[in-house]
């Protein structure tokens, strides 16, 4: 008898093998003798496999092993018509990201594991999925809409500096803290050919999103949409806006004259000193891809976008919305100063 080295899975043919020594009325240990297995592993498969009214036969062994094998495996949590995989699949619609999606699953579902999947998992079922019309529509529901994972990279800031502008190290140090609301960064969002534009504001404590449509991207233009989207928040929400070094900001004295806001702006070639407006603007190239002619968007378009991200809940804020802790922090506001509205 040939010695196996470490036990493996009887093979297809290895079956036809079997069948035929069951018919010419082999014993177990003559059939193992010619096969080189064990005859523990003969008499299991002659037992398991065979059929009540045909006995063994090695298609019909093959089906019951492959079988078995299917049954022990447990089905994929979020497979493609599975309940689950429904609500992930509306939330993707959303532009809810996968670890968005299973931190609020697991926030609404505590106590019930089978209506929580980890944000890996998804990933996994998009990019597992076969390819064709549902895989390229989950891929593109993706915030980089690739076709494979990869690492994030940062373009140069190439936008241009400003004269006379108070530098963010002058800021009050409660800005850095985002512990007290009121607190802005802002930006632009570029169109195709940098010849259409919105103006972005992003609450730092809240990271609650405001949009605003421009005609283009002067600094006349964006003195009017950041001044009317400033004005109309209530006072005590407006006490600073940080913005980088952008051309578009050379009317920032006239903007703090409007409306009581104190500019600041970060060191050159240095977006990580408003990462929250950033981050805020990748957000936002799922809505506006690059390339796109912002020109289009209406003002009720764009504060429809705003009301999607600011509905959206958030890791920093335990995956509450900024939306909800904006009202969170209006209200205790309100409290103190019955004022404000």
């Amino acid at each position: 008898m040939n010695k196996v080295s470490g036990y493996r899975q009887l093979q297809p043919e290895e079956r036809v093998l079997l069948a035929a020594y069951r018919q010419h009325g082999f014993g177990v240990r003559e059939a193992a003798r010619r096969l080189g297995r064990p005859p523990s592993t003969v008499s299991r498969e002659w037992r398991r496999n065979a059929l009540p009214d045909s006995g063994y036969a090695s298609s019909s062994a093959q089906r019951l092993c492959v079988s078995r094998r299917l049954d022990r495996r447990p089905p994929p949590k979020l497979a493609s018509d599975s309940l689950l995989f429904g609500v992930v699949r509306t939330l993707l619609d959303w532009r809810w990201s996968p670890e968005q999606i299973a931190c609020t699953l697991r926030r609404m579902w505590p106590n019930d594991p089978v209506r929580q999947v980890s944000h890996e998992t998804i990933y996994t079922a998009i990019y597992a999925h076969p390819k064709g019309e549902l895989r390229r529509e989950l891929i593109a529901c993706l915030r980089q809409g690739r076709s494979k994972r990869r690492s994030r990279s940062r373009g140069e800031d190439r936008r241009g500096h400003l004269a006379q502008a108070i530098s963010i190290h002058v800021r009050p140090p409660e800005v850095n803290d985002r512990v007290m609301p009121g607190h802005w960064e802002g930006d632009l969002i570029k169109g195709a050919g940098n010849r259409s534009a919105i103006a972005v504001l992003v609450e730092r404590s809240t990271r609650l999103v405001l949009l605003a449509k421009m005609p283009d991207g002067t600094a006349a233009s964006a003195l009017a949409a950041f001044s009317a989207k400033l004005s109309s928040i209530a006072a005590p929400m407006r006490q600073t806006l940080t913005y980088d070094q952008g051309k578009e900001m050379a009317m920032h004295a006239q903007l703090s004259q409007q409306t009581g806001v104190r500019v600041y702006f970060c060191d050159p070639h240095s977006p990580w000193q408003r990462g929250t407006c950033e981050n805020t603007n990748g957000l936002l190239r799922q809505y506006f891809p690059k390339g796109t002619d912002l020109s289009i968007y209406s003002q009720a378009q764009l504060d429809a976008v705003a009301d999607q991200l600011n509905g959206r809940p958030r890791a920093t804020h335990g995956y509450f919305s900024p939306l909800e802790v904006f009202a969170e922090m209006m209200h205790k506001l309100s409290s103190t100063q019955p004022s404000i509205h």
